[in-house]
């Protein structure tokens, strides 16, 4: 049967793989896909500049997330990352939800497992578990309630004083919010990949270098990077800042996909990608990410696959949390 033979495919290469005519207008055919079968592509930012700019909605999770909850869409294609597609079923258990390539993961999901989470938790029983949105929905489905790097800050100082809290499971995103909140929540021991290559020393040369510049950084770089950033933000922060800003350059400390919409937006300013330690391109980009491409979105609306397929009682069990974020997210 056709079905199985994409199926061996997907098992196989994690993506639909099967040659495409040159002369394919791949952006026209997806187009028209998209109408055919009603759907809609969520794209995130840290996506290449092409598939940025054919994403129907383009944002960070906490936007991609409120945008799966409210859209009329029968099918979903979440260019981005697996947890984020996850995200997006567990809002809309009764819609397909495809994403262009399974192998598509995250390092920072990837560091903690339900088992050991699981056994984690018991040593804190009287602990909260606030969880980062990059997270597996194995783990979404063993907390309290889901954060992202927007409203992090907010739903953590929602939380009594005396309460207790378990953050996961970025330790460098819970460093810093332990830092301006004064909190003491415990922190699980994972990193984002490409948050924790960039080299302070680089970056302190390109700021000699520049005496002007504005340097920018995500929540989720080491300690020592945020120290010297004149702004911290999410996603959507520094595109905003870098927006509203007098300056006319800036260092930007987080994956270099978000350069194309700061370009777009701000075409007259400079935007230097912060360097990392082993880099020699002097940007960090995530490897993840970059596995999206438009050919697979292409092939993935053509046979509607690779879907995202969760169990029921863990669908259940996550979107309790999800929920609650969004709703302290208004």
């Amino acid at each position: 049967m056709l079905k199985d033979k994409y199926y061996n495919l997907i098992k196989e290469h994690g993506f639909v793989n099967e040659p495409i005519p040159n002369n394919t207008d791949l952006i026209q055919e997806i187009a028209l896909l998209k109408y055919a079968k009603n759907a809609v592509i969520l794209g995130h930012y840290y996506i290449t500049a092409e598939l940025q700019d054919i994403s129907d909605f383009l944002g960070d999770s906490l936007a991609l997330s409120q945008q799966a909850k409210k859209t009329d869409a029968e099918i979903i294609l979440f260019v981005g990352v697996n947890f984020m597609g996850e995200t997006a079923k567990i809002l809309n258990p009764t819609k397909k939800v495809i994403v262009p390539d399974l192998n598509a993961g995250c390092s920072l999901a990837e560091s903690a497992t339900a088992e050991t989470f699981e056994a984690f938790k018991v040593l804190y029983p009287d602990h909260k578990v606030i969880s980062y949105i990059n997270c597996s929905a194995e783990i979404k489905a063993l907390s309290d309630v889901i954060v992202t790097s927007s409203n992090a800050i907010k739903i953590v100082e929602s939380f009594p004083k005396n309460q207790p809290l378990i953050f996961a499971p970025d330790k460098n995103l819970g460093n810093y919010i332990n830092s301006v909140t004064g909190r003491k929540m415990v922190l699980w021991n994972g990193a984002c990949m490409v948050h924790e290559k960039y080299s302070l020393e680089k970056i302190l040369k390109l700021m000699v270098q520049h005496p002007d510049v504005v340097f920018i950084a995500h929540p989720e770089c080491e300690s020592q990077i945020l120290m010297v950033a004149d702004f911290i933000g999410s996603t959507t922060a520094l595109l905003s800042f870098v927006s509203k800003s007098d300056s006319n350059e800036f260092i930007v400390a987080t994956e270099s996909g978000i350069l194309h919409q700061m370009q777009k937006k701000c075409p007259g300013k400079m935007f230097i990608p912060a360097p990392s330690i082993d880099s020699t391109c002097g940007c960090n980009d995530c490897s993840y990410m970059k596995l999206n491409t438009i050919q697979k979105m292409y092939l993935a609306l053509k046979h509607e696959q690779p879907e995202i397929i969760l169990k029921p009682e863990i669908i259940e069990k996550a979107k309790i949390p999800i929920l609650r974020m969004l709703e302290l997210s208004i």
